[in-house]
């Protein structure tokens, strides 16, 4: 075998690589992810980020501008946009996308293009009914694309739900392992080459792409409301992809050592490590304790520490995710 074939045979298999097994309980939990998480994130567009005008970052945010000043659907823009930056993207970071990211881009094509036919572009939240008489219509009433409706519309409302479902369904696909595709690519290949922070890059494309929404209309409500959508969705993902519960992880310095230790393994029934430390004012060797605890038991560990040694000095870090024994199972994939 040539050395470019065993180049290629190298690039699918890192492409497919992936520790499910196919049709084990992990796959099929994994493609549900995707399955779901993708028709909630494409309702989100589709029925609430479009008709308003919206441009919430991404490919998509992208399509809604081009659709709402033409006569092509959002549907056609995606595929024009996503193909070539799958093919630019494999090429120049290499196949790390792999097949359940492929999956979720061709899901988002089919179900954009079913809600578009079924559905079309009508909002699900408005004010009232919809309006058919264009002279009786508010001036801040929005025309409905392929229709000859308009509506008024409810941006606070329609913006927290579009970023719920936004978010939840962004959440469930990164959750399965896969990744949003589109720009996140144009920012990846940025970062390559010039060595700006991937999440810098990302919230300027994402920006960007809200900004152009003043292509459609000069009202600042447009990319306003496009950028609290992100902000929504951000922290929806956060939620869906590490949870509710937070941890904190505690690096407590004592001359207690002993106190200190009892109350984490007897009253909390937690772990941790001891190392050794130096003190750099006076050079004297001191105990520190390494531990995580969870929200509720670190008040309780505080105030417990504060009788045993109110001398000692406490650094606390927020953890979204602490995996092993006691906690959160390694995960499989």
């Amino acid at each position: 075998m040539t050395e470019k074939q065993n180049s290629v045979k190298a690039w699918f298999s890192q492409l497919v690589d992936t520790d499910e097994k196919f049709g084990s309980k992990q796959w099929f939990k994994s493609y549900a992810y995707i399955f779901v998480g993708t028709f909630l994130f494409v309702l989100a567009d589709v029925m609430f980020a479009m008709p308003y005008h919206l441009a919430p970052g991404g490919v998509y945010g992208l399509a809604n501008v081009l659709s709402t000043l033409t006569p092509v659907n959002i549907s056609t823009y995606l595929m024009c946009m996503e193909i070539p930056l799958l093919i630019i993207g494999s090429i120049i970071l290499g196949p790390m996308f792999g097949v359940k990211t492929i999956v979720s881009t061709v899901l988002g094509w089919g179900f954009t293009w079913i809600l578009e036919t079924t559905w079309g572009y009508a909002p699900l939240i408005h004010i009232g009914e919809l309006i058919t008489d264009a002279a009786v219509a508010p001036f801040d009433a929005l025309a409905i694309k392929g229709m000859s409706e308009l509506f008024i519309p409810d941006y606070l409302l329609n913006t927290l739900l579009a970023g719920l479902l936004y978010g939840i369904g962004i959440g469930m696909i990164f959750k399965s392992g896969a990744t949003s595709g589109g720009s996140d690519i144009v920012s990846m290949i940025i970062n390559k080459y010039t060595g700006i922070s991937l999440g810098t890059l990302v919230i300027i494309v994402d920006s960007l792409i809200a900004l152009s929404s003043l292509l459609i209309s000069p009202d600042l409500r447009l990319p306003a409301y496009s950028i609290l959508l992100i902000v929504i969705e951000g922290k929806i993902i956060d939620i869906v992809v590490d949870g509710l519960k937070t941890y904190k992880t505690l690096f407590i310095v004592t001359d207690k050592y002993d106190q200190v230790r009892n109350a984490i393994i007897n009253d909390l029934n937690r772990g941790g490590t001891c190392m050794k430390g130096v003190g750099m004012y006076k050079g004297v060797e001191r105990d520190i304790i390494y531990t995580t605890v969870s929200r509720s038991e670190f008040v309780k560990l505080r105030s417990g520490i504060r009788k045993i040694d109110p001398e000692a000095f406490i650094n606390v870090i927020d953890s979204s995710e602490i995996l092993g024994k006691g906690f959160k199972a390694l995960p499989k994939n």
